[in-house]
C-alpha cells in the first residue's frame, strides 16, 4: 500500500471526510477516545463509510508515522451513482447492462471482473459500501486500467440496488448453483443486470429472494465451483452474444 493512498491523523481524516474525498474505509484504534475522536465520529454520522475498530499493531503496519490511532483509505477512483447512470443510458436509447457484486472481497477477482465488464461494454459495476472489495492500486492493476474507465457505483446495499434496478425496468438475474435454469436458457433481450456472489457463500439469500430469476453454469467436474471472475465472464459474454444476434436479425 503506497502512503499516498492513506490519510492518517484524526484532524487530517476529518478534513478528508469534510472535503468529500472518496474514502473506502477508516481504521480506528480500538480504545480511541477524546474530544477529537468525538468530532471524528460526529463527522462520520450519516455517511456510508466503513469504520473498523482495530488494535494499535494493525495501524502500525500501514505507517510508522504518527497516525494518532486513525487511518483512512482513499479510493483510487471516483464512485458514481446508479440513479444517475440508468436514466442516462435510457436517454441514449440503449438497454442498461449492469453487473452487481455481492460480498466479493478478493481484489484480483474484482479487477479481473472489471476488465471483462469494460471489454464487454457493461454500463456499470456495482459494489456495496460495506463488506466488499475496495478499489485500490492492486485492483486497478489487475483490471488493466479498466477501473479508470468503467463506472463503479458504491451503493448502500446490493439489495437496495437490485430494487432500484427493478423499479427502473431492469431484469435482475442472480448467478446461483441453486438455480434450476442454465444461463443459456434465458433471453437477455432487454435491460439486464447480473448479480455475482462470493465464491464461498454465493449471492446472499435475501438478495436471491428478490431477483427476477436465478441462473447457473452447468458443471461436470468434481471441483465445487468456478472462479468468480471466470463465471462472470461466461455470463457477461452470453448477454453480449444474444444482443449481437438480436442486432443481426
Amino acid at each position: 500500500m503506497k502512503e499516498s493512498e492513506l490519510v492518517f491523523g484524526i484532524r487530517a481524516v476529518i478534513e478528508a471526510i469534510q472535503a468529500d474525498k472518496e474514502i473506502d474505509k477508516i481504521l480506528v484504534r480500538r480504545d480511541l477516545q477524546g474530544e477529537l475522536a468525538k468530532e471524528l465520529f460526529e463527522t462520520l454520522r450519516g455517511r456510508a463509510i466503513q469504520v473498523q475498530r482495530v488494535p494499535q499493531e494493525r495501524l502500525d503496519r500501514y505507517t510508522r508515522k504518527n497516525h494518532q490511532g486513525v487511518i483512512a483509505f482513499v479510493s483510487a477512483i471516483t464512485y458514481q451513482k446508479l440513479e444517475d447512470i440508468i436514466p442516462l443510458i435510457y436517454e441514449e436509447g440503449r438497454d442498461p447492462f449492469i453487473v452487481l457484486l455481492d460480498g466479493i472481497t478478493d481484489v484480483r477477482n474484482f479487477g479481473a471482473i472489471a476488465r471483462t465488464c469494460e471489454c464487454a461494454g457493461v454500463d456499470a459495476l456495482v459494489i456495496p459500501s460495506k463488506g466488499s472489495v475496495t478499489v485500490n492500486a492492486d485492483a486497478i492493476k489487475t483490471s488493466a486500467g479498466a477501473l479508470h474507465i468503467l463506472p463503479v457505483c458504491k451503493e448502500k446495499s446490493i439489495n437496495q440496488a437490485i430494487r432500484f434496478l427493478q423499479q427502473s425496468g431492469v431484469k435482475v438475474y442472480a448467478a446461483s448453483e441453486k438455480a434450476a435454469d442454465s444461463y443459456t436458457n434465458m433471453a437477455y433481450d432487454g435491460p439486464t443486470a447480473i448479480v455475482m456472489g462470493a465464491e464461498d457463500t454465493g449471492v446472499s439469500s435475501e438478495n436471491l429472494r428478490i431477483c427476477d430469476a436465478m441462473i447457473k453454469i452447468p458443471q461436470f467436474g468434481t471441483i465445487g465451483s468456478l472462479n468468480v471472475s471466470v463465471a462472470s465472464s461466461i455470463l457477461i459474454y452470453e448477454v453480449v452474444r444474444q444482443r449481437m444476434n438480436q442486432e443481426h436479425n
